[in-house]
């Protein structure tokens, strides 16, 4: 027979797949980590599908059209747009918070440089590195109890008894 392999960190410590990382902060510093988290959710939820209009809004072009600009395949707009969604309904799940604010961060690292590289004007800039300011928080407190976990090769140990 098989033996039942269970992870201490996730089985038994944590009945109804409570999130331990929400539960070990403060609850002031949870409060303010939740309202950051949804915070750039609904931005996200607001402004990645414009990353899918075929056309441009208020004068500005579309984001084809500036990944194009930028030296980017057009349709990179719609890969980016996707993965912004991905990323805010990860970000308003607590147990998902760190990979959505991991996967920002990737993200918006990427959008940094590139309004660098290409000495954009200021107002199309500044939301990018304030928004990697935000997602390093939310990463950063909600950074996994057992950081080694996901780095560990192999199987978990056998639990005892069974």
């Amino acid at each position: 027979m098989h033996a039942q392999v269970t992870n201490p960190a996730t089985d038994s410590a944590h009945p109804g797949g409570e999130n331990v990382v929400d539960k070990a902060l403060p609850p002031r510093r949870r409060q303010w980590v939740s309202i950051l988290s949804w915070f750039v959710a609904v931005e996200l939820f607001l402004f990645a599908p414009l990353k899918f209009l075929p056309f441009g809004l208020a004068g500005w072009p579309s984001y084809p059209v500036k990944f194009q600009h930028w030296g980017y395949p057009s349709w990179f707009a719609y890969v980016i747009g996707g993965w912004e969604v991905f990323v805010a309904v990860m970000l308003i799940q607590p147990r998902r918070r760190f990979l959505g604010a991991a996967s920002l961060l990737f993200i918006l690292t990427g959008a940094v440089a590139t309004h660098v590289i290409n000495h954009d004007t200021i107002q199309d800039s500044v939301a990018a590195p304030v928004h990697l300011v935000f997602a390093a928080l939310i990463a950063l407190a909600c950074w996994p109890a057992d950081w080694k976990e996901p780095l560990r090769l192999g199987t978990a140990k056998p639990s005892r008894g069974t």
